[in-house]
């Protein structure tokens, strides 16, 4: 089975036709797909400007979305390599307790709904990489807060477990993101809103 690195050449190889280079770009999100795998193809074509559907989009587009992703997977394996190197020394020192950072890490193990969204159609409008940072800055302060960690977003709404979601928890209604819960003020989440069953946000 052929690894990202493997894959993000074929999608950059000019002598694939486009089709083979989308069907690449779309095998990378199996390795690594922040949002889930759906809703990060889904970024992604909403950023660069490519129909999700399209068979045949431009390969300058399928370029321009890999770029975008590698940059957001280089930013989580310098994470993942901060995160054992810290985990390490704790051990060394006898702090083998898990924390509130450390089930989130093995939650997100292998970078897949790093990030998970309420939709696979509502993400944020920023980078991949931008949103990452934010969200491991606020998992490693340590400090809850009552807004979103993504966007500033000061209103939630709870999302139970359901099929189409990756998780369940507090969702921003600003940018669909759903925080870790211990990312937040008891506050904020006493003040989370029901979603309805089928899945959209509750009437404000």
């Amino acid at each position: 089975m052929a690894g990202f690195r493997a894959l993000a050449e074929q999608v950059r190889n000019p002598r694939l036709v486009t089709a083979q280079r989308r069907t690449a770009l779309r095998k990378c999100l199996e390795r690594f797909a922040p949002y889930g795998h759906r809703a990060t193809w889904h970024h992604l074509c909403t950023r660069v400007g490519i129909a999700t559907h399209d068979r045949d989009p431009d390969p300058e587009r399928l370029v321009a979305a890999l770029a975008e992703l590698e940059e957001a997977r280089t930013v989580w394996l310098a994470y993942e390599e901060e995160f054992a190197a810290r985990r390490r020394q704790e051990k060394h020192h006898g702090i083998r307790q898990p924390s509130a950072i450390d089930d989130w890490h093995r939650r997100t193990w292998g970078g897949c709904d790093i990030v998970p969204c309420e939709s696979p159609h509502r993400h944020p409008a920023a980078r991949l990489a931008v949103v990452l940072r934010r969200m491991i800055a606020a998992m490693e302060s340590g400090r809850p807060r009552r807004d979103c960690p993504v966007c500033g977003g000061t209103r939630f709404a709870w999302v139970a477990e359901r099929t189409g979601c990756p998780a369940s928890g507090p969702a921003c209604r600003e940018c669909g993101v759903l925080a870790p819960a211990s990312v937040l003020t008891p506050e904020a989440l006493a003040s989370a809103e029901q979603v309805r069953g089928d899945g959209a946000f509750a009437a404000a």
